[in-house]
């Protein structure tokens, strides 16, 4: 027998199916769902909070309960099974939050939005920041902390700015996030690659790279790689890190997705830097809100005037407004409140996957798959065609991405490719991986 809010969730349900209910329209009162129910209040706002999880209707403060746009269930199986877009599942954005805290921002901020602020950023965000990041084991003071417009433009400052060891030339994994290669060829900066696998790195050519290439910098994500979906061992950051100070080498350490970490003995490379050769960068963009393009970086001292003087001509300053949201998103409590939601919801996703493939077991085909993140690393035997398997995904509306770009030059991989389930509801996930392993046993 159904409890009295879930009579109430039904009956919410069905005056939206049948379209009694339409987009924007305002809810039944509290008061009045609890007279037709025969209910108390806290009932029905049990019912309506649940409703609002389901993101099915939202809730304006004193002004009521209105209803969300209705998810087209037919316009969404028809269509494309996306594993190439590496964005956040819009459903899972704050939207609502976020815009009571634009609309705090205006009011607190009016005086600086239209004029210039601090190149290296708001110093109330900065200041926000400090404990942010003393969380994630990041220890910082709003002097080391520079904000940016998006992690990728402070990976552009650092691929074309020169560093205090003298040396030009930009290490990168191999595979890797593709737009750092296409920077630094924009910026007219070598870059030489190193393999990276399912093991980590192999420290031996690591050492002999540094020693004996002029390495300026490593650009490296030890935290859920993109595109391998793999993390690096406490072992090999310490290593890495080691070598780093041995060979004056810096490390670029890209953690565009610490948030969603739920190992809280899972350490930053920064954490492990005593020498202050490891640069910490951090998106808000990726697990958070991509169009508010705000980004961090934590540097040493060395650094900070060079990086400041390309910012001042980059832009001169991020968007005050976007700093100050996002800076009462975090001193609100909001931003842990949206994380743990994300968590949650990103490792019911995964997990979906690993039940898909656990549970479908084809030989040619092997599947990595991490406890948490964004992507998963698909390994083929050397019978199946990769191209041939892609096109042929893509001719039922299944679309994987090649992974050439995430190779330097002629380098390319072995018969492989990753995919992002982010933006992909299980239902896909399940629909996809199905055709993925249909498809390779056809081609096997």
């Amino acid at each position: 027998m159904k409890r009295k809010f879930e009579e109430i969730i039904d009956y919410i349900e069905d005056l939206q199916a049948q379209n009694q209910l339409k987009q924007g329209e305002r809810l039944p009162s509290i008061r009045a769902i609890a007279e037709q129910f025969a209910c108390t209040k806290t009932t029905v706002i049990r019912a309506y909070k649940e409703l609002e999880s389901k993101h099915k209707i939202y809730a304006v403060p004193k002004g009521g309960y209105y209803v969300l746009a209705k998810t087209n269930a037919a316009s969404s199986s028809q269509g494309a099974i996306d594993f190439t877009e590496v964005m956040p599942d819009t459903a899972l954005l704050p939207y609502r939050e976020f815009t009571h805290c634009m609309n705090r921002a205006v009011a607190q901020y009016k005086d600086h939005l239209f004029t210039y602020c601090d190149p290296q950023g708001l110093l109330s965000l900065r200041k926000a920041l400090i404990d942010h990041f003393a969380d994630q084991q990041i220890f910082a003071s709003e002097e080391t902390i520079y904000i940016t417009s998006g992690s990728q433009q402070a990976l552009s400052i650092l691929a074309k700015m020169p560093f205090p060891n003298g040396k030009r030339t930009i290490l990168v994994e191999q595979p890797t996030y593709s737009l750092i290669q296409k920077t630094a060829e924009l910026h007219g900066e070598k870059t030489i690659g190193i393999a990276r696998d399912f093991d980590g790195i192999p420290f031996d050519e690591l050492e002999r790279i540094f020693k004996n290439e002029d390495v300026k910098f490593f650009y490296t994500m030890p935290r859920f790689h993109n595109p391998l979906g793999t993390s690096l061992s406490e072992k090999d950051k310490r290593r890495m890190v080691a070598l780093a100070e041995k060979y004056d080498v810096y490390i670029v350490e890209d953690d565009y997705l610490v948030d969603l970490d739920r190992h809280t003995n899972v350490l930053p490379a920064h954490f492990y830097d005593v020498s202050g050769k490891v640069i910490y960068v951090k998106s808000f963009s990726k697990a958070f809100m991509p169009g508010i393009r705000l980004g961090a970086v934590v540097m040493n001292k060395a650094l900070q005037a060079e990086f400041l003087m390309h910012k001042k001509c980059a832009d001169l300053n991020t968007s005050v407004l976007a700093q100050g949201a996002l800076e009462l998103f975090i001193n609100s409590g909001m931003y842990k409140k949206q994380i743990r939601k994300a968590r949650l919801e990103y490792g019911k996703k995964m997990a979906c996957l690993r039940e898909c493939v656990t549970h479908r077991k084809t030989s040619g085909i092997e599947f990595i798959v991490p406890d948490m993140g964004f992507f998963v690393w698909i390994r083929l035997n050397e019978k199946i065609d990769r191209t041939k398997l892609i096109r042929r995904l893509k001719e039922r509306n299944v679309l994987i991405a090649s992974p050439e770009k995430n190779y330097i030059g002629q380098a390319r991989d072995e018969n492989s490719f990753g995919i992002c389930i982010a933006k992909l509801s299980t239902e896909q996930i399940r629909a996809g991986i199905s055709m993925i392993c249909e498809e390779a046993e056809v081609l096997e």
